[in-house]
């Protein structure tokens, strides 16, 4: 096969239709990804003629020379002020619905063409793999020895969060970000998706679930497959038909028998032994299905999945998972709705600073509420009862009880915290960092400070009585953020003063 050459960096045309401007980014992310892949292709089979391969990301740009006047009420789709904007772009595969949302509103706010050329920006030859290739595998120690001299790798100084950090360094008259995210930190994240979860960032849906506790992965993948099954009721039906597939770890996938499908069950590969953090997906063809994430224990993992996560610019995603009752007035089963959070993890110090709040986003803590009301059936004074809604401390430390207690009961006291745990806050810091809407909703496993400690017995029982009852809700409450539509979910309070235009 004869190679084809490789676009160079440089302008490809302005374009003034979105669909014309998202073909022209395919075209060349295509060409050039697959230049790489023949190249290696050969240098596996020792053909090294040519030298050094390189091909470079598309690029999008946008220049403006006066403010432009738009609706604001939308949180994204336009630039502040004058200059120029621009990002790198991969895999317009994957993300063709929201770049023609970005392109799309961009066009119609400020009135001026988008350009779309050839950055840069060199691809990593692994990134030219989007399914995921490990490209040394297979590679004697010479040929290995040689691929750095030969093809771009992964530069981890090029694939940093300065853009959404707020930290980059640049002068009033330099190219401003247009996205919070460049091609390779996508495309960094795409990979590592896979690593941990074992399934394929497609399958990933934009109202994500976070849990820390295998049983919730348990009734989730029980909900899902009988969700996928037919009935002759049409009321279920129709709302079973709300999604396409159920998709588990190896994507092995199972399609909804309540629609027409003809395809057979399957596809990926069974696991003998699970990733990580294996991930379930609950799919529609919009992609407004849900994801549910199981994170295992600790602020590590959190911030690890929502790092990358995040370049998939999900809708929302909530924690979902067990707590500490720090009040005498709280009993085993009862419900924390968070509303602020005391922010011990340290995961996250050096992104962002202790002193930046994390607010409650109340579109959020509407259907959440909402959620807890419709499936338990208790709504206005009774929902008290059950639910209380204060500060959630989160803390690195599993073993906190072990302390000397007179300094923990001092930050609870002065904190007002009601509930302790080891992810949320670092989920919700997160959100609020990459501008994804977030929530909490905890249920309580546990007092340590009464007497009441998480021991095998006392946890089973309590799972049994309302694992599946906080499911449901998690789930009900993401269907509601989708009813209720994309455009007041995305807050303004979560933007920065100088913004990216992409959502």
């Amino acid at each position: 096969m004869t190679d084809t050459a490789p676009l160079q960096p440089g302008s490809a045309g302005r374009f003034t239709d979105a669909k014309a401007a998202l073909a022209c980014v395919r075209d060349i992310y295509e060409r050039n990804t697959a230049y790489l892949r023949q190249r290696f292709a050969a240098y596996t089979q020792g053909d090294e003629s040519g030298g050094r391969n390189r091909a470079y990301y598309p690029y999008v740009r946008l220049t403006t020379h006066s403010g432009a006047v738009v609706d604001t009420r939308l949180a994204y789709g336009f630039v502040e002020g004058t200059g120029t904007h621009a990002t790198t772009v991969t895999r317009p595969d994957l993300f063709e619905r929201y770049l023609l949302e970005q392109f799309s509103l961009l066009l119609r706010n400020h009135g001026v063409p988008l350009e779309v050329g050839v950055s840069e920006e060199a691809i990593p030859i692994h990134f030219a793999f989007p399914q995921g290739m490990y490209v040394e595998g297979d590679l004697p120690p010479d040929r290995l020895t040689r691929l750095p001299d030969l093809f771009d790798l992964p530069d981890l100084a090029r694939m940093d969060d300065t853009i959404v950090n707020g930290t980059g360094d640049s002068g009033p008259d330099a190219v401003k970000p247009l996205a919070l995210f460049t091609g390779p930190r996508v495309d960094f994240s795409l990979h590592r998706l896979r690593h941990y979860t074992a399934t394929a960032p497609e399958s990933f849906q934009n109202f994500v679930l976070f849990t820390n506790y295998q049983f919730y992965v348990d009734e989730f993948v029980r909900l899902s497959r009988e969700i996928m099954e037919p009935t002759d009721d049409p009321d279920l039906a129709a709302y079973r038909r709300q999604y396409d597939s159920f998709v588990e770890p190896g994507d092995l996938v199972t399609w909804n028998r309540n629609l027409d499908y003809s395809i057979e069950d399957g596809g990926g590969v069974k696991l003998a032994r699970m990733p990580q953090m294996p991930a379930y997906h609950l799919t529609r063809a919009d992609g407004n299905g849900i994801t549910l994430v199981n994170i295992g224990v600790g602020p590590s993992n959190a911030k690890t999945i929502t790092d990358h996560i995040a370049v998939l610019r999900p809708h929302a995603w909530l924690m979902l998972g067990h707590c500490a009752g720090l009040r005498h007035t709280q009993r085993l089963g009862d419900y924390v709705l968070a509303h602020g959070y005391v922010r011990e993890d340290h995961v996250l110090d050096a992104d962002l600073p202790l002193w930046v709040p994390v607010p409650a986003l109340a579109e959020v803590q509407r259907a959440l509420e909402t959620a807890v009301e419709r499936v338990t059936g208790l709504s206005g004074y009774d929902l008290k009862s059950i639910m209380r809604t204060g500060t959630v401390a989160t803390i690195d430390n599993r073993n906190w009880e072990l302390r000397d207690h007179r300094e923990p009961l001092m930050r609870f006291s002065q904190s007002r915290a009601i509930a302790l745990d080891m992810e949320s806050a670092t989920i919700a810091a997160n959100g609020f960092r990459f501008r994804v809407p977030y929530g909490t909703l905890l249920c309580v496993s546990d007092k340590p400070m009464h007497g009441q400690l998480k021991l095998p017995g006392m946890a089973d029982r309590f799972y049994r009585e309302r694992v599946d009852q906080h499911l449901k809700i998690g789930v009900l409450a993401m269907e509601l953020l989708r009813e209720h539509g994309m455009e007041t979910l995305h807050s303004r309070k979560l933007r920065s003063l100088a913004e990216a235009a992409f959502q």
